[in-house]
């Protein structure tokens, strides 16, 4: 029944593919209602999908928008000094006036860490969601300055919220890798929506804050529309097991540890938080923890009662140095390698209170997330050859997800038995085994879509379809988190990283003619070429380009003037150097061009990759400015 399944899948003409889809003129200048059914529900991914981390999706009906999540991922390999990733939210600043308020479902920075970004830009009048994460993101937003721009209003298990006229939400308590995590059911004009949240099915919660099936079940027996469910690990056959099956493994490489314990995790991965805390109690061993967004977590969780533990289980960490080894255990930051994170800075030996001895047992109890990989294993190594034992890997059973598996999914399927399906939160592999899972269990291949982010879903009571599409992508914040990477900086920083930068300063006057010899800078470019001969090509291939062209860029009037376009100039110089630099360097650097003239006009460093004005690089003309300069 698969296999037919996955053949219908892949020939039918109603499970919409990106080639087939309408598009929105200026669609990502107007509302997509505009172009398609009024009385429709649409739903719009801007994050999330065709990727891990950054879920964020709006719900839009009429004149209203509300939003589910906000969150944000890490950078890939080639984001140079980026420090996160936001989705474009172009859409929603283009549409503010419309949001009435936000749903968090729970507490993960790729569901709620870009909520503070967002709020520099558009108000959100009121945001709902549990008690972890509403405590979590309170700090967030007071510490970016924003909290007084929005409203934070904590949720309990089925209570209803409305927002807007057009939504009535319920949250409905699901197992997660974090405590208090939930499942929506949207209630909207053309039927209920369920979206699944980040979920596991776990009969045996650490919390003991159990999946409440029964109010799925209900939903599900007065009629599910559509059902936007978690994704990530659709590829896995089987259940994804409970969370406490790590708990004896966790509890024996501890007991069997003879020096220092260092164990990192995710820092809001509650639950498992409560596990090593239960081990180190129970073997005896005081607890230190490193890490702000460790302290930070663990904090909250403990006030609101989700970590249970003594006062003297902790200890400063300058306490550790006067314990016996054995009796130490350091909560730490780091499981995904990040660069500024307490165990890569103690890896890389620039901790300033820390250090890896002889005798010490370093665990992972995590495993890498797509894209942290490499930087987990280097710090594996580092860890390594400063003398720690590393205890790390699948096999090693102190690790399981946060996120269901395939018979997971067949669950949370057969308890709402929705009419229409969208697989989200996930990479196009796993979106489309998914839907594969779902087919399995009776839903029509006409009933569901695969999208991306931008996608503009419309639902109606009788279809569902892509109505066309909004602005989408990616928003890299540096790390300094002052703002976001503008495209053509992210370009510049690619392209140093490549092949380096020259600097070249030269001053022309007003006859067109070189008044000095140019200044040539290098760096971090490859060539086995002299400066000196590098410099004078660059003289020659300057004094080529004003002999030839210069009559383009000056003209004299009857009153002794002379109009000279100096942007003119400096375009034409930048063009002649670039090709003499690909041509010698066989590379392709930055290339920064300052031009000075006898007037004492100096044009501003500019960067130039092709070597262009950044208008030209985009396609369009810059318009010629002039300077008159007396003869």
């Amino acid at each position: 029944m698969v296999r037919n399944g996955i053949q219908s899948m892949n020939g039918n003409k109603n499970l919409i593919e990106k080639s087939q889809r309408p598009s929105l003129s200026s669609a990502s200048n107007s509302s997509p209602s505009n172009a398609s059914n009024a009385s429709a529900l649409k739903i719009i991914p801007l994050g999330g999908l065709h990727e891990i981390g950054k879920n964020t999706c709006v719900f839009e009906y009429g004149d209203e928008i509300i939003l589910l999540d906000a969150g944000l991922a890490f950078p890939t390999d080639g984001m140079h000094g980026v420090n996160i990733v936001l989705p474009d939210v172009s859409y929603l600043r283009e549409n503010r006036d419309r949001i009435k308020g936000m749903i968090v479902t729970h507490g993960h920075e790729d569901h709620i860490g870009g909520i503070a970004y967002h709020l520099k830009q558009f108000d959100i009048p009121v945001i709902y969601g549990p008690r972890l994460a509403m405590a979590l993101l309170q700090g967030k937003l007071e510490e970016a300055g924003v909290s007084d721009n929005t409203e934070l209003r904590t949720v309990r298990p089925r209570e209803i919220v409305r927002i807007g006229k057009n939504f009535l939400v319920e949250y409905i308590r699901n197992t997660h890798s974090i405590a208090d995590s939930f499942t929506v059911a949207i209630n909207t004009p053309i039927g209920v929506v369920i979206h699944s949240g980040d979920f596991k099915i776990d009969h045996t919660p650490v919390d003991g804050e159990f999946f409440d099936f029964q109010r799925l079940a209900e939903y599900g027996e007065k009629g599910v529309h559509c059902l936007l469910s978690d994704s990530t690990n659709a590829e896995v056959p089987g259940f994804t097991p409970s969370e406490r099956s790590v708990y004896p493994n966790l509890e024996r490489i501890f007991a069997q540890a003879q020096g220092r314990l260092l164990v990192t995790t995710f820092a809001s991965s509650v639950h498992r938080l409560n596990l090593i805390l239960a081990a180190a109690q129970k073997l005896g061993r005081s607890v230190a923890v490193v890490g702000r967004s460790m302290l930070n977590v663990i904090a909250h969780a403990r006030n609101l009662g989700y970590i249970k533990c003594p006062d003297n289980l902790f200890v400063p960490l300058g306490a550790i140095s006067g314990m016996p080894d054995d009796k130490v255990l350091i909560l730490t930051t780091g499981s995904q390698g990040e660069p500024l994170s307490a165990l890569t800075r103690i890896a890389n030996g620039a901790h300033r209170q820390l250090s890896i001895k002889a005798g010490d047992t370093v665990v992972f109890s995590a495993n890498p997330i797509p894209g942290n990989t490499i930087a987990v294993v280097n710090t594996i190594d580092k860890l390594m050859m400063m003398g720690a034992n590393v205890i790390y890997g699948k096999d090693k059973g102190i690790h399981v997800s946060g996120h269901g598996c395939q018979e997971d999914h067949k669950l949370m399927l057969a308890l709402t038995r929705p009419k229409f399906f969208v697989p989200v939160h996930g990479e196009h592999r796993m979106l489309v085994q998914h839907s594969k899972t779902a087919q399995s269990m009776g839903i029509p291949p006409e009933n569901m879509i695969i999208i991306d982010n931008g996608d503009v879903v419309e639902l109606t009571p009788d279809s569902i379809r892509v109505a066309g599409k909004v602005a989408s992508g990616v928003e890299p914040v540096d790390a300094s988190r002052s703002g976001v990477v503008r495209d053509d900086v992210m370009r510049e920083r690619q392209q140093l990283a490549a092949d380096g930068v020259v600097t070249v300063a030269v001053a022309v006057g007003v006859g067109g003619e070189l008044l000095a010899q140019p200044e040539v800078h290098l760096k971090g470019v490859v060539t086995s070429a002299d400066l000196a001969t590098l410099q004078n090509q660059i003289a020659q291939s300057i004094e080529h380009t004003l002999s030839d062209r210069w009559s383009e860029f000056s003209r004299s009037f009857g009153d002794g003037q002379q109009e000279i376009d100096w942007v003119g100039v400096k375009t034409q110089v930048e063009r002649a150097i670039q090709r003499l630099l690909r041509r010698e360097l066989q590379s392709n650097p930055l290339l920064v061009l300052l031009l000075q003239t006898s007037s004492g006009q100096t044009n501003s460093p500019q960067t130039s990759d092709e070597p262009s004005t950044d208008d030209q690089f985009r396609g369009r003309r810059r318009p010629r400015t002039a300077a008159r300069v007396a003869s």
